[in-house]
């Protein structure tokens, strides 16, 4: 039997090359098929179907141009983006409507404190829609007001009811001790409503400044008018006096009034209704309770109700609503400047009612 040939050079030459060519291919295309495979893979990872890919074509041409142009095969994602934080913030909506007066009158001290009050017993006056000849209308006019039990009695005339006592047994006046850059000045109290500003709840064109205030978890605007000479006095006053505002009114009302008001920052400590002294239904700014030498204490109010307790330490002010041509205040300063330096204001304003 004849030994098989073997195959010339040429011939191996020619079958090394073809295998060589036909591997080449086959990798090309198993690497073209991996690539695909891992791109997909990075751009949808969460997909567990397989993706068919789409044309350029079937793809709507967007309104931003995009570079560089998507490939054919690619996933086009719809997830937006994550909100940022100036997405998510909400500001208090503006709101059409207001609620109730007896819902809202309680918020400043002009409406739970008449002006003029004399610090007398409140009496709310009940009448039917009958005409039944039995009704009965209660008013201060029909009874006689009770009279003054011994306590409060006493409370009048020893000038208040004194610096507060904690459990602990500690004084705790509504003041904090003096800073050193009030020492040696006297302590100028001021009223805030109908003595420094009027609010309203309905739309004032020529407001000063607007404050949201939220009640009843709805927001609502106080239009606020600045009484004429207000800056200047408050900028004066602050350079003799130690300031302090000492308002009826509910907090969540009067500290942003306040922080759009005090434009010079002489305002040295705010006082809320909480620090008030209900008498015979008026809310009493009780002066002996401040930690201050009463001697050296004045009171700036428009209502009599809020300084019953110390008529001696009061400079009476005339109600104020939107009268632009108002002068109290810059007619005070001369006045209230000439008290910095006497040595019991008592004696003074004993006589200016």
């Amino acid at each position: 039997m004849a030994a098989p040939q073997k195959p010339s050079l040429r011939q191996r030459l020619f079958s090394a090359t073809v295998l060589d060519e036909s591997s080449s291919r086959r990798v090309r295309r198993k690497s073209k098929a991996s690539f695909l495979s891992r791109v997909v893979t990075k751009v949808v990872p969460c997909v567990s179907a397989p993706i068919t890919p789409i044309s350029l074509k079937d793809i709507p041409k967007p309104d931003l141009d995009i570079s560089p142009p998507l490939a054919a095969g690619f996933a086009i994602s719809t997830v937006p983006p994550a909100p940022t934080d100036a997405d998510v913030v909400v500001t208090p909506p503006v709101s059409a409507s207001l609620l109730p007066q007896d819902e809202t009158d309680g918020m400043t001290s002009g409406a739970v404190q008449p002006p003029g009050s004399s610090g007398t017993e409140i009496v709310h006056t009940h009448s039917h829609d009958s005409d039944d000849s039995d009704h009965t209308n209660y008013t201060d006019d029909d009874h006689d007001l009770p009279h003054e039990d011994d306590e409060e009695v006493r409370l009048i005339k020893s000038g208040g009811s004194g610096i507060p006592i904690g459990l602990d047994g500690v004084p705790k006046p509504l003041l904090p001790p003096i800073s050193p850059e009030h020492v040696g000045r006297k302590c100028l109290v001021l009223d805030l409503d109908e003595t420094l500003v009027h609010s309203s709840f309905k739309a004032v064109q020529q407001a000063d400044f607007i404050v949201p205030v939220e009640i009843e978890y709805h927001w609502h605007h106080f239009h606020v008018l600045k009484r004429p000479g207000v800056d200047n006095f408050l900028k004066q006053m602050g350079e003799i006096y130690e300031v302090v505002i000492f308002t009826a009114s509910l907090s969540k009302y009067a500290d942003p009034v306040l922080d759009k008001l005090d434009i010079h920052r002489v305002v040295a400590h705010r006082l809320f209704r909480e620090s008030c002294f209900n008498h015979k239904g008026n809310y009493v700014k009780d002066l002996s309770q401040l930690g201050r030498p009463i001697a050296d204490t004045i009171i700036l109010d428009n209502s009599p109700a809020s300084y019953i307790f110390h008529p001696n330490n009061a400079v009476p002010v005339s109600s104020w609503f939107n009268d632009p041509h108002d002068a109290e205040l810059t007619d005070l300063i001369p006045f209230l400047a000439d008290l910095t330096s006497v040595p019991d204001v008592r004696g003074i304003l004993d006589g200016v009612r």
